[in-house]
């Protein structure tokens, strides 16, 4: 007979391929049955009519996301038009999106080990018919303030109907006060009647059901998240604050940890700290572990959450509860969440069948990052032990040597025309989760770099080009593409294949004389952005911000959208740190005053530090920046300064409207800068009066977009 472990890893193989689409013949028939022209079709799915020909003649296929429309609009069209016989054409699948629900358990191979991964899940909701809870996990009525205010969230906040996982049945997670009053999503109320950290880690799991289904059907479910108030934490014995400022964990012989060991219960070797995980080995393919944030140590950073962690307990676990539906259970700082929503999406390994002994196996799973690969020699930061083998530790290596892709931070003096032109004010244009929208369909190696010496540049081949862009002519007025500074090159430098690329689309001739490339390769951020962007238009939306909007009424809800809603707003701050930290966790650099320089650190042992992904990122970043202040340019309109995502520009009035470049037809000029709320649009930064920008510039020497706002935030945190 087989085991449990061999059913449940043969039911994830085969739940491993990806929606089938029926012949391309059976796809030209359902079209035709139902009346439509391949015009109308490629208005609908946003493509051209000849990319529709092509897939019904098989020579091509659709790519997500249109591939999950179009296979849902062949559905409907098979059960409208049935095949007159079984010869007419295979019918359609019927297949849903890999979240959709719960999965099948992950393969006990992978699910033995100590530090598990979290994932999200779609939102989740009390059944009415929700079986009456034990007596120590009983709901209990909060006060009246309480309710009512839990009633007015759910009213507002209320996900959209799905079905509900009864093993999560009360959400991903939990903030405890200290009164024993567990307060979940939805305004759902428990009582926990724990005093000790085990009695809390098994009511958790045993009773309180919470967690979340995972994300992809080879990845693994959340854990529950404990979350502690100040008063929980002093219940449980917990000190207000730690003492271990650098380490920042509850030293070994403090009693909670000492409790934990007796329960039989491990720590990971983070400890206990602000965020902690406690969890004992898998048994039988399940899992046992117990996220702790701890709020009096500071778990919620207020530069990413802001004063989320001085909420009422009710109004934390909504703040958390939603982003935790629309991104993932929180389980570190937004930059850990950030990494761990990519792993959440696309799983490393997977169940795979062993030729030789036909037992499953946990193998690599295609088109993710599956094991730690080191950087190619210019990519590595200095204290790579790869670098450090090269040169000393004092060495600053120069653009021939190291790779510098880095965000924009340039700003030039003013001409002489724009002082007499009676400009009145300078007006920052900033746009929207640039580095999100820049990862969409952004191709990174999977696999191991191959030197090459002397290679002829592929523009969709990603990797490290050295290859001399000095001769690109570029406006002075415009920084240049191809350094964060926006300086000329002086000759050969490193370069990722996004900004070679761009060289080559203004029309210039490349020749490398080295590369690092990854033959393995694929669109490995597809899913994290699409995600992270439609958690951030529905966050928008809430705040009163939607797509489309006239660009009157876009401005006029951007300059009260922080105030509608706090709780929302934190969601929104937490949702564009997480973006950023993700993307900067990509190359964590070692930490600690124990590092010794040129040895190894822990993050080299993830899959996911990738230095060139980062570059091949923000190299993109640079370049659709780039790409869009030369429309302008066109058109008369040169930046003053550019700070990352920010673009400083000129103007006669105190608002956008009163320089943006429109066609004759009065629509915004193709190719520029647009207003609007989604990812690549942009919005009002910042206003300041001329003479400030022509202070700051001449006198002052400091780059006016990093003061645009009015303060001295560098980075808005998007």
């Amino acid at each position: 007979m087989p085991t449990e472990e061999e059913l449940f890893a043969a039911v994830d193989a085969l739940l491993e391929g990806e929606p089938q689409l029926p012949s391309p013949a059976e796809r030209a028939r359902l079209r035709e049955a139902a009346g439509v022209t391949q015009a109308r079709l490629a208005q609908v799915l946003r493509t051209t009519p000849q990319t529709v020909k092509n897939w019904e003649h098989g020579r091509s296929e659709p790519r997500p996301p249109r591939l999950q429309a179009y296979l849902r609009l062949l559905e409907g069209w098979a059960a409208q038009h049935p095949a007159p016989s079984e010869s007419a054409g295979p019918a359609v699948p019927a297949a849903a999106p890999e979240s959709d629900g719960p999965a099948a358990p992950a393969p006990a191979s992978g699910a033995a080990a100590p530090a598990p991964s979290p994932t999200e899940a779609p939102p989740v909701s009390v059944p009415a018919t929700a079986p009456a809870p034990g007596p120590s996990m009983a709901r209990r009525p909060a006060s009246a303030p309480v309710q009512a205010a839990a009633k007015k969230r759910a009213a507002s906040t209320k996900p959209a109907p799905a079905e509900t996982d009864p093993r999560f049945a009360h959400g991903p997670l939990a903030v405890l006060d200290g009164d024993g009053s567990a307060y979940c999503v939805g305004g759902l109320v428990l009582d926990c009647p724990a005093r000790t950290l085990p009695e809390l880690v098994e009511w958790a799991l045993a009773e309180a059901k919470l967690g979340a289904a995972r994300l992809h059907h080879h990845g693994q479910d959340a854990d529950p998240l404990i979350v502690l108030t100040d008063t929980a934490a002093e219940r449980l014995g917990l000190p207000a604050v730690l003492e271990d400022r650098r380490g920042l964990r509850l030293p070994e012989d403090h009693k909670v940890p000492k409790q934990l060991a007796k329960a039989k219960w491990k720590l990971t070797r983070r400890g206990f700290g602000p965020w902690a995980r406690v969890y004992r080995p898998a048994e039988r393919g399940k899992r046992q572990c117990v996220q702790f944030a701890v709020l009096p140590w500071g778990a919620l950073d207020t530069r990413s959450w802001g004063d989320t962690a001085q909420l009422p307990a009710p109004d934390i676990a909504a703040v958390l509860g939603t982003y935790a539906t629309r991104v993932l259970t929180p389980r570190g700082s937004t930059a850990v969440c950030g990494l761990e929503l990519m792993t959440a999406l696309r799983p490393p390994t997977r169940a795979v069948k062993d030729p030789a002994t036909g037992s499953w196996v946990s193998g690599p799973n295609p088109g993710s990052l599956t094991e730690p690969v080191d950087p190619a020699p210019p990519e590595a930061p200095a204290e790579h032990p790869l670098v450090a083998a090269l040169h000393p530790r004092h060495h600053v290596r120069t653009p021939d040597q190291a790779i510098d892709e880095e965000a924009y931070d340039w700003f030039r003096p003013l001409t002489d025309e724009e002082c007499t032109q009676g400009y009145t004010h300078a007006v920052g244009l900033d746009v929207n989760m640039a580095f999100a929208a820049a990862a969409n369909r952004l191709v990174i190696g999977t696999g191991p770099a191959t030197h090459v010496k002397h290679p002829a540049f592929h523009p969709k081949l990603p990797g490290s080009w050295l290859v001399d862009l000095s001769h690109v002519e570029i406006d002075p007025r415009l920084p240049n593409p191809f350094t964060p500074k926006g300086i000329r090159p002086a000759g050969p430098a490193w370069y990722s294949t996004s900004t070679v690329a761009y060289a080559v689309e203004l029309g210039y001739d490349v020749a490398p004389a080295e590369a690092y490339v990854r033959h393995e390769h694929a669109a490995y951020f597809d899913a994290w952005y699409t995600r992270l962007r439609d958690a951030y238009i529905a966050t928008m939306a809430d705040l009163g911000v939607t797509t489309g909007m006239p660009d009157e009424d876009f401005l006029a809800a951007m300059d009260r959208h922080k105030s509608v809603d706090p709780g929302r707003a934190a969601v929104l701050s937490a949702i564009k740190s997480t973006v950023k930290g993700g993307i900067g966790k990509l190359r964590e650099r070692p930490q600690g005053i124990a590092y010794k320089f040129g040895e190894p650190w822990p993050a080299l042992q993830r899959p996911t530090w990738s230095p060139h992904a980062r570059a091949e990122l923000i190299g993109k970043v640079r370049t659709n920046q780039h790409r869009k202040l030369m429309a302008w340019a066109r058109a008369g309109l040169f930046p003053v300064a550019i700070l990352s995502d920010c673009a400083v520009y000129l103007s006669h009035g105190p608002g956008p409207l009163d320089f943006m470049p429109r066609t004759p037809e009065g629509k915004p000029l193709p190719g520029g800068f647009r207003l609007g709320v989604s990812p690549g649009m942009v919005k009002h930064e910042g206003t300041r009066d001329f003479l400030w920008l022509a202070r700051t510039v001449e006198d002052e020497q400091i780059n006016p977009a990093r003061h645009i706002k009015g303060d001295d935030a560098p980075d808005s945190g998007e």
